[in-house]
């Protein structure tokens, strides 16, 4: 069953989300697209209702690099400034821009950790400002996976006084109507709906290599059920996986970007331009890091494990956002995008 609204002509990009949804079973899954000023596409399936919200991984990472650049815009932090400025106890030699486009060195902890650490973001800022980097801040890039939040969230809540899930919130989400979050209250978890499938992403570390164990794994839970789906996990912020919303509430972020509502026009082109490209030294993959979105020639924007994906299309003049409560691959989400591009005519991916 799929609920929502779809534009007229956008009839295709509907029978696909159907489509998947028949795939994948399960639960269910959204996806939200704006283009030419308005909501063309606003549709949830399977046993979600319109406000189901689930955690997309680090679809997260582009909300929580959004309070330090708010700070940036108000003269509050300084893109070039080392972090010892606003972290004394911070150890590497690394700059604000450099913990935004995961240039600092600094991609997981090398003392094994419990999963509580998940839940004590001072314990975790301690160790992440004793960490040895991997590599001379700057020289070479690696997705810090499990702990970006921490790094570009403790210089705002040392600045601003506020975490970084209250900052997003009262500073950026709230006012502007974005249904995504970190650090959700009870009410807000009544509408989460459970992740399924993580078993398989579990299983896979054990054969990738050392650097992405260490920097997805430790500590561990990040794919076991029993964490991921907890209120105790859904109530702490760990930035850079744990954001909550809906498909059309990581779309609108990107609509309130490129809308100039939430960052100066300076800045955005900043945030939304390489910073660094090249292979990824924790991912093995090519890709260029902006500040917390990946760019490409299309445009820029966030994929999660499982599947999960927003963004913007500079070429198509779209955002576009899927999320599923199914783990899996991203053919899904690109399926449905492929089919919205064949409606408005912009080229494919």
């Amino acid at each position: 069953m799929v609920t929502g609204n779809v534009a007229d002509g956008f009839e295709p990009v509907r029978d696909a989300f159907a489509e998947v949804l028949r795939e994948q079973g399960g639960p269910g899954a959204g996806v939200a697209c704006w283009h030419d000023g308005r909501w063309v596409i606003d549709l949830v399936g399977g046993n979600w209702i319109a406000e189901s919200m689930v955690m997309p991984y680090s679809v997260s990472k582009p909300f929580a690099a959004l309070p330090a650049l708010v700070l940036v815009d108000r003269d509050m932090l300084d893109l070039d400034a080392p972090m010892q400025r606003y972290w004394p106890e911070f150890t590497a030699d690394a700059t604000l821009r450099q913990a935004l486009s995961h240039q600092s060195g600094i991609v997981g902890l090398d003392e094994p950790a419990p999963t509580d650490l998940f839940y004590d973001w001072d314990r975790a800022c301690g160790m992440l400002a004793a960490q040895e980097p991997e590599w001379s801040p700057g020289s070479a890039f690696g997705e810090c996976a499990l702990f970006y939040g921490h790094l570009v969230g403790e210089p705002v809540r040392r600045v601003d006084g506020r975490s970084l899930g209250t900052f997003l919130r009262e500073e950026v989400t709230a006012p502007l109507g974005i249904e995504f979050g970190f650090g959700l209250s009870d009410d807000k978890q009544r509408n989460v709906v459970d992740l399924h499938g993580l078993r398989a992403f579990a299983d896979a570390l054990a054969d990738k290599p050392e650097l992405y164990r260490r920097a997805i794994g430790n500590p561990p839970g990040a794919f076991d059920d029993a964490v991921v789906n907890s209120s105790r996990f859904r109530s702490a912020e760990i930035p850079a996986i744990n954001g909550h919303g809906t498909a059309r509430g990581v779309a609108r972020m990107y609509v309130d970007l490129m809308s100039g509502r939430i960052l100066s026009a300076g800045l955005l082109a900043e945030m939304s331009s390489p910073q660094c490209n090249g292979v990824d030294q924790v991912m093995g993959s090519n890709v260029s890091w902006g500040f917390g979105v990946a760019v490409d020639d299309d445009g820029f924007g966030m994929g999660g494990t499982g599947g999960h994906y927003g963004g913007w299309s500079r070429v198509g003049g779209y955002a576009f956002a899927f999320v599923t409560s199914v783990m899996g691959t991203h053919d899904r989400g690109e399926r449905i995008e492929a089919a919205l591009r064949e409606v408005i005519g912009a080229p494919p991916l």
